[in-house]
């Protein structure tokens, strides 16, 4: 039965109401954010950007990230889950078409502000909304909460398999023609998104449990601020690590995709672990799981190993997110669900704006970027070790 912290709400197909709420994250992270990584070597030749200022780019998008993460709650508390969803949403489309106007520095930072403010926004939403919904469904809550954090992975699939191929096809200095495709595949994602929303689902925001002190959680904020950190740093340079090893256009379709297919069926993968995710060992065995899939990639840069690299960090990744989703259900009321995801994000988000522009510069002065990639699976196995150590709020 539903919990009363939650208003009822016919949930007739809950899978595909949650797949189709994906979307939001597809268009938010997927493609707003992750396929930077796939333009960021044309953009950094064609605009000559320094490690550095291509960082600071995805810095910015965590920047606004944060800030729509803290907005998100406060939000959803005046329009409601559904239309929160929506704007954020809509945010993100705007933003793609944006990101495809300018190259110059300053105005393209605008435009990732914008865009991680949106993905942000939908975020703490589309994962209040996709706990409710696993609320009403015990029996599958597992299951529905991972399937809304495949959005992320079908939007780096998406993205994998058109950019690279534009990129060559259309040749240097078409960075734009990528970000253009991309807001169209995203403005027509959200036209079911928009139609599937449901609609007079509220929760309740009165209820004195939705307090949520941060003393109890500080490891697992630690734990989630340095997998923030570690993992956006391969997320961003990657692609241009696999480009300056030698892969063209299908070696860097290929790898991103199967970044995305890993993230794709991490839920039914580590599903029996998310639910049992009260403590912060779940998320622990992830962010170390990154690492390892990070570190395999500095290990050689073969095909073989690379496509290891990809898959074993995307069945990993995403099932982070999964994990703290997991863990603000089982320890706490619904009501303060937006809340905890919202303090949660923003740890995550803190994390994400230090460490592009960091391992950009690191970058820029050692000359190579192992040196950063290898930094940054050093703190994702931190964050993992961290992690391990916070325990259950509730027996």
């Amino acid at each position: 039965m539903p919990s009363p912290d939650v208003a009822p709400a016919p949930f007739a197909h809950p899978v595909r109401t949650v797949l189709i709420l994906a979307f939001a994250t597809a268009i938010g992270l997927g493609m707003g954010r992750f396929a930077y990584a796939l333009v960021l070597p044309d953009m950094r030749d064609s605009l000559g950007w320094s490690y550095a200022t291509a960082g600071s780019m995805n810095t910015i998008n965590a920047v606004g990230y944060l800030a729509g993460a803290l907005l998100g709650a406060p939000v959803v508390r005046v329009l409601g889950l559904s239309k929160t969803i929506g704007l954020g949403t809509l945010i993100g489309v705007v933003s793609l078409v944006f990101c495809a106007l300018t190259g110059e520095v300053a105005p393209f930072a605008a435009a990732r502000f914008v865009s991680g403010a949106g993905a942000g926004i939908a975020q703490v939403a589309g994962g209040a909304l996709a706990a409710s919904i696993a609320q009403s469904r015990p029996a599958q809550s597992a299951l529905l909460i991972g399937l809304f954090y495949t959005g992320p992975a079908f939007g780096i699939i998406i993205s994998g398999s058109v950019a690279p191929f534009l990129l060559q096809a259309f040749g240097a200095g078409s960075w734009w023609i990528v970000w253009s495709a991309l807001a169209g595949i995203a403005l027509v994602m959200a036209v079911p998104l928009a139609l599937s929303l449901p609609r007079g689902f509220t929760m309740a925001t009165t209820d004195q449990s939705t307090d949520a002190p941060l003393r109890p959680i500080l490891p697992y904020l630690a734990g989630y601020f340095l997998y923030g950190a570690g993992y956006i740093a391969y997320m961003t340079f990657m692609i241009a690590y696999v480009r300056d090893a030698g892969g063209a256009a299908f070696a860097q379709s290929a790898f991103w995709v199967l970044i995305g297919v890993g993230g794709y069926i991490s839920p039914w993968l580590w599903r029996p672990l998310i639910a049992r995710g009260q403590s912060g060992m779940a998320m622990a065995l992830m962010i170390g799981l990154t690492g390892v899939g990070a570190m395999l990639a500095l290990i050689s840069t073969s095909p073989a190993m690379l496509a290891v690299s990809a898959f074993v960090f995307g069945a990993a990744f995403l099932a982070v997110t999964i994990a703290t989703t997991a863990f603000a259900r089982f320890n706490y009321p619904p009501a303060a669900w937006p809340k905890v995801i919202a303090i949660v994000t923003v740890a995550f988000g803190l994390g994400q704006i230090l460490g592009p522009i960091a391992i950009g510069a690191i970058t820029d002065a050692l000359g190579s970027l192992s040196y950063a990639l290898n930094i940054s699976a050093a703190m994702l196995a931190l964050g993992a070790i961290i992690s391990a150590f916070q325990r259950p709020l509730r027996d």
